[in-house]
């Protein structure tokens, strides 16, 4: 666990504001008022010195994915500094932090969206370690059993919910083997199986977030990089999402690397937490210890 930042201080309210509870970052309320940029500001107090015995150590010193010296952006700018990133099989880490802090940069590094200046990404299987860094998005799908789910609003909405499914199999050899890919998620899901010959367009949010995950499932892969899981969703649709993301972890071993920018609902599913700031990682622990951190919840639990 990083070294926890001195207390800061944080805006004086309004009287009007004081008399009624404000939101915090995120989940939760306060009677403090902080803005976004006032967030960056105080995380970025809590420098970047996480060791890389930190990480190894919250994912038993066994990593799955393990993420090296990373410094990585767009074009020629660097968003990732020397970032460092394990986590073991079957295991859950949510990233949170101010925007811009480069988290949803880590999800599009792992799978080939970004330009890599220097560091490795390796992943273990059967006991082996391979680099992964220069394989592109469909190699690491393909080869490598990494899936990435997107923000809202990714499926296609003329198309049936069964053809979204089957679009999840482009990387296939055979159309077949999409279809029989698809056939296993309607008999795990009888929400979508129920839509399978409406188009997209008529779900519901928590529907169409159910389709986007369930065709990042249809390639069988080990790993899920989910973008913003509950971004646009009512509350009890959050927890559906949720809810099948941990029959993912916990039940059929996948592993979960997710950005949410609920940070309580994301620290609450993950085993790992991770707090990013201007490319850095300013602190790390079980998604438990952050909740319980007085910095964290000032900062991005609303109290």
């Amino acid at each position: 666990m990083a070294k926890k930042p001195a207390k800061a201080s944080t805006k004086k309210p309004s009287d009007q504001a004081a008399k009624t509870a404000a939101t915090g970052y995120h989940m939760g309320s306060t009677d403090t008022v902080i803005s976004v940029e006032d967030v960056v500001r105080e995380v970025e107090k809590m420098g970047t010195d996480v060791s890389k015995d930190d990480v190894a150590k919250l994912a038993h010193n066994d990593p799955f994915i393990r993420i090296d010296n990373l410094k990585a952006g767009y074009g020629q700018m660097e968003i990732l500094h020397d970032f460092n990133l394990q986590v073991g099989r079957g295991q859950s880490l949510c990233l949170i932090g101010p925007n811009g802090a480069g988290k949803s940069t880590i999800l599009h590094s792992i799978y080939g969206f970004t330009n890599i200046f220097s560091g490795d990404i390796k992943i273990t299987a059967n006991g082996n370690e391979t680099n992964i860094t220069t394989l592109n998005p469909n190699e690491k799908l393909k080869k490598a059993g990494i899936a990435y789910i997107l923000q809202d609003k990714s499926v296609f909405p003329d198309m049936t919910v069964e053809e979204n499914l089957w679009m999840g199999g482009f990387l296939m050899e055979k159309p077949d083997d999409a279809k029989e890919a698809a056939e296993r998620v309607f008999e795990k899901y009888d929400r979508l199986a129920a839509r399978r010959n409406n188009p997209a367009r008529v779900l519901s949010g928590g529907e169409r977030r159910l389709l986007e995950i369930s065709r990042a499932l249809v390639m069988q892969p080990d790993v899920l990089l989910v973008d913003e899981p509950s971004i646009g969703l009512e509350p009890r649709f959050i927890d559906m999402v949720f809810d099948i993301l941990d029959d993912l972890q916990n039940n059929e071993g996948k592993t979960i690397i997710m950005v949410e920018q609920n940070a309580k609902k994301g620290l609450e599913f993950a085993d790992i937490g991770y707090v990013l700031v201007s490319g850095g990682l300013a602190m790390a622990g079980s998604g438990e210890e952050l909740l319980q951190d007085p910095e964290v919840g000032r900062l991005f639990l609303g109290g």
